[in-house]
């Protein structure tokens, strides 16, 4: 299958995006809720390898298939590891049909004018140029606040690795994340969606992304983005909600689709058997899928 086919997949595909990247920062958190403590561990590569045996089994379940799931990101440590044989970003394309994303940045800088801009990527020509198989990225910053300066200089940067990212033969998924527990959040999204509109409109006739943005306190305030010409797809951000509250939110806005992490895997346990992992799993997809249609 070609990259015309995977673009296709993310233009129109019914589903939604599977987050899979917990990275050195996120991975004892997602473990622990995984009933895997700190203890289980104890060494980084241990705990890496704990990591990856839950995304594998989310990977080989039943119900994660592009019937449902179009796409998911991973984290840079999992494109050298094998599931069944076959490296992860092949083993998603080649057998269950989804489209493998790949997150890039390193982390976020101290907050500063009401935001967190992106660390800077050492290496990224090197990590594109290595992502063998792999459709995009995904690269986060995160606002706090309401502040021009910032959300400027938050979209701005965005861009800049976008661009890095599109001449590498990729598609950038932009990821300015609003803070849910703002007290200024929807004053900031009204920003955001005004910064983005203007640097959207400052990309060349080749030059697409994707957009990753947290649900809006105002339903549908990013329809004008979705429909923009150099836009393949907006999705949503589960940002701390529980998978009841994100898909609520995210049924009230009808040009997203999520991109969810923690509301996936949501009360899923090493300890549940097969049957019962598999049936909880099995349940988030199917709250998000109708959620993201």
């Amino acid at each position: 299958m070609s990259k015309a086919e995977q673009r296709a997949q993310m233009s129109n595909g019914a589903g939604f995006i599977a987050a899979l990247d917990q990275s050195g920062g996120s991975t004892p958190k997602a473990l622990a809720l995984y009933g895997v403590e700190a203890s289980d561990y104890s060494s980084d590569e241990e705990m890496f390898g704990e990591i990856q045996k839950m995304r594998a089994r989310i990977i080989l379940a039943d119900d994660f298939t592009k019937g449902k799931v179009i796409g998911a990101i991973l984290f840079e440590r999992t494109l050298g590891e094998e599931i069944d044989g076959r490296k992860v970003a092949h083993y998603l394309w080649s057998v269950k049909g989804i489209v493998p994303f790949l997150k890039i940045d390193k982390g976020l800088e101290e907050q500063a004018n009401g935001v967190q801009v992106m660390k800077p990527i050492p290496g990224l020509a090197e990590t594109l140029a290595k992502a063998d198989g792999v459709f995009g990225t995904k690269e986060r910053s995160v606002i706090h606040e309401a502040n021009a300066d910032g959300i400027a200089a938050v979209v701005s940067q965005q861009f800049d690795v976008g661009r890095e990212v599109i001449n590498a033969g990729m598609i950038p998924i932009i990821e300015p994340e609003v803070n849910i527990h703002s007290e200024s959040k929807a004053a900031a999204e009204d920003i955001l969606r005004a910064e983005l509109l203007k640097n959207l409109d400052q990309l060349n006739d080749d030059q697409d992304v994707m957009l990753k943005l947290t649900i809006p306190n105002q339903a549908n305030l990013y329809d004008d983005l979705a429909d923009h010409p150099r836009v393949l797809r907006v999705v949503a951000l589960s940002g701390g909600y529980s998978t009841e509250q994100a898909c609520d939110l995210l049924g009230q806005n009808g040009k997203m689709i999520a991109s969810f992490s923690r509301a996936l895997t949501e009360g899923l346990s090493k300890q549940q058997s097969e049957a019962e992992f598999n049936a909880a799993l099995g349940g988030n997809i199917n709250k998000i899928f109708s959620a993201s249609a």
